[in-house]
């Protein structure tokens, strides 16, 4: 396979907004990348920051969320169909509630899409979280004027996907078929929990415990010693320093904006490299 680099910027923002999102930590992600590698793999994609904010060659994005796959895949497949529904929205509390209680899972894919950026964009803070059962339960967010329809987003989020394979497997699946030599790989986790809610597990209906972390750093270690470059992000957790003791980690400070409190918007992030 040819080598690529991540030398071109990417014109495309995320669609969506997500929950420990990592836009603001892109400079310093992207500067551990090596200069060149294969195939990049965000098996936790998430809103996908870090795919959508450089231009990768034949990119692999893929989340256990399975409403927000297929809505990257509607989005890819008919962004008009996408971009038609969301005109029919209506930024009312009574409307929002009604949208909000729907089933996504026995909606059209083109509708999926829509359903969710609605929501993304009206809800409490532009927040993705679900309950145990995975339903959507965030309140109403009593925005003036949100922009729900933004065709131009749409169609360069499509145009970004169309060159991406978009998966919907667990992250060790992913891994193990795609993860090779050469490869970057960046995982963005649920965090180890330091605080209350610092660890985002109430943000999915899977739960990602201390025996789930231990996992993945195992995984990690492995894959890093047959030559994958692993990135990776977690909370500023003793226990996140000692499974990844073999790893250059760097401590960045990082805001929340998830925290309805500004005295609990700021925190602090782990970037962890593989040591090549």
């Amino acid at each position: 396979m040819a080598s690529t680099s991540i030398s071109a910027p990417s014109t495309c923002a995320p669609i969506l907004k997500w929950a420990g999102g990592k836009r603001q930590l892109l400079p310093e992600i992207y500067a551990k990348f090596p200069e060149e590698f294969n195939k990049f793999i965000e098996p936790f994609a998430g809103g996908a920051a870090v795919f959508f904010g450089k231009e990768f060659e034949s990119p692999i994005i893929n989340d256990l969320n399975s409403e927000l796959i297929t809505t990257y895949r509607a989005i890819e497949a008919d962004p008009q169909a996408v971009i038609d529904d969301l005109e029919k929205h209506s930024n009312t509390e009574e409307y929002f509630y009604a949208t909000r209680a729907r089933d996504w899972t026995e909606l059209p894919h083109h509708e999926v899409a829509s359903r969710m950026i609605y929501l993304n964009r009206t809800c409490f803070n532009g927040l993705y979280r679900v309950n145990k059962k995975g339903q959507f339960n965030v309140p109403y967010g009593r925005y003036k004027s949100p922009k729900i329809v933004d065709p131009e987003k749409v169609f360069a989020v499509a145009n970004k996907l169309k060159n991406a394979t978009i998966t919907n497997f667990t992250y060790q699946k992913t891994l193990e078929m795609f993860a090779a030599p050469g490869d970057v790989v960046f995982l963005d986790p649920p965090y180890f929990a330091v605080g209350k809610y610092s660890d985002f597990n109430r943000y999915n209906a899977n739960k990602f415990g201390d025996s789930d972390q231990e996992e993945l750093a195992e995984l990690c270690t492995k894959l890093s010693e047959s030559g994958v470059h692993i990135i990776l992000t977690n909370s500023n957790h003793p226990r996140v320093h000692q499974l990844y003791r073999n790893f250059e980690i760097n401590v960045l400070e990082t805001r929340r904006n998830i925290s309805s409190k500004s005295s609990t918007r700021s925190g602090q992030d782990v970037l962890i490299n593989s040591r090549i």
